[in-house]
């Protein structure tokens, strides 16, 4: 699934890059947005070969490597942008996609997959040498599987009476997590090629304004908040737990969005900018690591699946805010984060 997706995502990006209209430009972007739908599983894959003790730690480290693609997209984007135009930029964006295709191969299968497939035998290949690169002696036995074998589940074993109230809740933070860090990744472009936060009212001059040198170098600090974000939460996870960690981090992006209305200060809106970004990114992987705990481990594929899906529509609503309504005004858009925000953190605790 995911060499698929790989190779799907490299596709669809490099014919964004030749579109010959606006409307292919719109349908191929939608494709690349479908593609990416597979990529939490890894974070499954991941997960399902680290010990108890670490999995936490290494889930939400994972994000750095999220946070470096962003960090290079946008050195792409100021180094290819204003010379070769987006055309280039999509299409250079495409080709690590190629590079991670071609090494998927390498990547070990799911053990559990095996095994809920009745495939025995390759389960306990991979175990083996799992035990042979730990440098650890494999258990002694023989590999059997409790329970039925080759049962699919779909997203309505998550709505279940045991699990229902759980997956709605888990849906509603999902949900809020991606319509706040999308929200505010759009939002900070917006603010600064504007230069000011003076959106009294409706502006429509019928053309985009170029990012310049400066505005991509603000972006570039705003993400590497990211970094400082991922670290914080590894260091409350543990010591609060998860959903006390994913109600405190919410409420905090609350109060910076809020502060946006306080000042136009360009140094301290990047300031700002910055302490929401890193905060919103450790959030995101505390739902990671929170999600497939809480499941049963058969839905646990599905139970993140199911979370992502409901993540897309945040992502999907959030321009509608950070991009439409911010240009009517600032206060109702930085009060519509900041409900969203505040209920989800209510929603983390119940």
């Amino acid at each position: 699934a995911l060499t698929l997706c790989a190779v799907l995502l490299f596709l669809y990006g490099l014919l964004s890059a030749v579109a010959p209209s606006f409307g292919w430009l719109l349908l191929l972007r939608g494709l690349v947005g479908f593609s990416i739908g597979c990529v939490p599983q890894s974070v499954n894959l991941y997960a399902e070969f680290l010990p108890n003790q670490q999995r936490a730690k290494c889930v939400v480290l994972l994000d750095c490597f999220w946070a470096v693609g962003a960090c290079f997209e946008i050195a792409l984007a100021l180094a290819v942008a204003p010379t070769l135009g987006w055309r280039w930029l999509l299409g250079l964006s495409a080709v690590p996609l190629l590079g991670f295709a071609i090494i998927t191969p390498w990547l070990p299968e799911s053990a559990r997959y095996h095994v809920s497939h009745g495939q025995n035998e390759k389960a306990q290949l991979i175990l083996d040498q799992i035990a042979k690169n730990n440098k650890r002696p494999m258990l002694l036995g023989r590999l059997v599987i409790d329970g039925p074998t080759n049962e699919k589940y779909s997203i309505k074993a998550l709505l279940t009476k045991s699990l229902r109230r759980t997956t709605l809740l888990l849906w509603f933070i999902w949900m809020s997590c991606a319509f706040c860090y999308y929200g505010l990744v759009l939002m900070s472009a917006e603010l600064f090629a504007c230069n000011s936060l003076e959106f009294s009212g409706v502006k429509d001059d019928g053309e985009c304004q170029n990012l310049t040198t400066k505005d991509y170098l603000d972006l570039l600090w705003t993400t590497l908040a990211e970094f400082p974000g991922i670290f914080a939460t590894i260091a409350i996870i543990e010591k609060c737990g998860r959903k006390k960690t994913m109600a405190f981090q919410f409420l905090v992006y609350s109060g910076s969005v809020l502060l946006l209305t306080s000042t136009k200060d360009r140094n301290i809106l990047t300031i700002i900018l910055f302490l929401a970004r890193g905060v919103i990114a450790g959030l995101f992987q505390a739902a990671y690591v929170y999600t497939p705990e809480v499941y049963p481990t058969a839905l646990r594929s599905v139970g993140v699946g199911g979370c992502s899906a409901l993540a897309r529509l945040g992502a999907m609503a959030t321009p509608y805010v950070a991009q439409v309504l911010l240009q009517t005004s600032i206060w109702t858009t930085v009060f519509v984060y900041g409900c969203f925000s505040v209920s989800a953190a209510i929603a983390c605790l119940l």
